[in-house]
């Protein structure tokens, strides 16, 4: 054989292996697919529900219009600060001070008729005794001279003398027993008209302080619409009345923010919450959640669905006070705050990063387990109902033997980037954390090429 001959069949058969090498290599790595791991780790836990909301002091009072009428003077400006009893405004206040004054003076006429009344009953009682005492030794002779008068004693003129006598006297006891009873009735009823003059009295003098306005507590004026000249108005049915001023006590700052539904029923009350004001850069305070609401609050209206009278689908809100324990000194209401509240902490736990937390339904398991190649295709296959196959499973993907298995994880606590697993994995397993499309798609079993480099910019939208 010529050697052209043999170099022609050699290199045939060093394309041909080459060919076969290629082929094979080509198989092998057509079901691999590329990803990107992490390892579970011990680690301390902190789990934080994030919330904004303003800044408010505990206690505050908007004071409202009592009474209609012009402000004829205000005592305060908004920034000063007043303690209790202080006046701050003051209303025009003619009318009902005239009002006060002629119900003063008719009151004190009534209690004059009413002592008058008084002593003409006593009068009329002294009367009274008189006549009875009358009546007593006229009816003693009358009874006397009646037997006298049976023996024949004393005569006809003088026996009938003392019978009028003593029917005179029982006619003026009956007179003074009248003239006391018309007196106590007089006397009741001058009573009735002091009490019906003080009750207006009081009407009256409640009209006139409405007209001036003092401090509930000690505290700072924190907002003043109104002005000296202004006519305010008292509220009635679906119309507010006029606000005077808003007082806030500054001694207790809270931070009333909202939290999402999904997060309200892991914060309680007594836990730790760090607050960022807008206003105040690069410093955080401290406190503890104070107040919890129960009625939701819808997040487009702001009003309670305790006060809608039909149900909404619309997200919801609940409120949440943290009250702080180290407040500036030049805190304002209004401001903008951040509160992030710590609901749960662990320490020493196992973790993994919660983007490799996956759902997957009983059915899509079930069926990846029956897959011809499957890691689990030789195990028995039990028949799962309708509602079963339904059901969602949580868990991730870790790598075994250059495959990917779906582990179901009972997960605890989140913190900011990874969770806690209580169950399912343990430390050191290499979990998939992405790509998003990779853990959507991939299989249980799917051979798997780790690569952790940065990710291409596809692959993370």
């Amino acid at each position: 054989m010529k050697l052209w001959h043999r170099v022609a069949i050699g290199v045939g058969a060093a394309a041909g292996l080459a060919l076969i090498v290629g082929l094979s290599v080509y198989q092998s790595g057509k079901n691999v697919v590329t990803v990107q791991t992490a390892k579970v780790q011990r680690e301390d836990l902190t789990s934080v529900v994030s919330a904004s909301g303003e800044i408010k002091p505990k206690t505050y009072v908007n004071i409202g219009a009592n009474a209609f009428g012009k402000i004829t003077h205000l005592y305060v400006k908004e920034g000063d600060h007043v303690r209790k009893g202080e006046l701050l405004a003051q209303l025009e206040n003619v009318q009902s001070t005239a009002d006060v004054d002629a119900n003063q003076a008719s009151l004190q006429a009534a209690q004059t008729d009413a002592v008058a009344a008084e002593a003409a009953l006593k009068t009329a009682q002294a009367d009274l005794l008189r006549a009875q005492a009358d009546y007593d030794r006229n009816k003693l002779d009358w009874d006397r001279a009646q037997h006298l008068f049976q023996d024949g004693l004393i005569s006809k003129s003088d026996f009938d003398s003392r019978s009028d006598a003593w029917a005179t006297a029982d006619a003026g006891l009956v007179q003074a027993q009248a003239r006391v009873a018309q007196a106590k009735a007089q006397t009741d009823s001058a009573g009735k008209h002091v009490a019906q003059d003080q009750a207006m009295l009081t009407r009256f003098a409640d009209v006139l302080k409405k007209a001036s306005y003092a401090a509930p507590f000690d505290g700072v004026i924190t907002n003043l619409p109104v002005r000296e000249g202004e006519t305010v108005v008292i509220g009635i049915q679906n119309s507010p009345g006029s606000t005077l001023m808003t007082l806030a006590d500054m001694s207790v700052i809270t931070a009333e923010v909202k939290v999402d539904e999904t997060d309200i029923v892991n914060v309680h009350l007594g836990q730790p919450a760090e607050v960022s004001i807008d206003a105040i850069p690069n410093k955080v305070f401290h406190g503890v959640v104070s107040e919890i609401g129960d009625n939701a609050i819808i997040r487009s209206t702001g009003v309670a669905t305790s006060q809608q009278s039909s149900p909404s689908e619309e997200a919801k809100d609940f409120k949440v006070v943290v009250t702080l324990s180290d407040p500036p000194a030049d805190l304002r209401p209004g401001l903008s705050t951040t509160a992030k509240i710590t609901t749960a902490s662990r320490k020493n736990v196992l973790s993994f990063p919660i983007q490799a937390l996956s759902v997957r339904t009983k059915a899509q398991l079930e069926q990846e387990k029956a897959t011809p190649g499957s890691v689990h295709a030789a195990a028995p296959q039990k028949e799962l109902s309708a509602k079963e196959k339904e059901q969602e499973v949580q868990g991730v993907f870790v790598i075994r033997n250059k495959k990917a298995v779906f582990v179901p994880v009972a997960a605890g606590i989140a913190g900011t980037s990874d969770m806690e697993a209580t169950s399912g994995l343990k430390e050191g397993d290499e979990v998939i954390t992405g790509s998003y499309k990779i853990l959507r798609t991939i299989r249980s079993g799917t051979g798997v090429k780790v690569d952790n480099s940065l990710p291409k910019k596809e692959d993370e939208t």
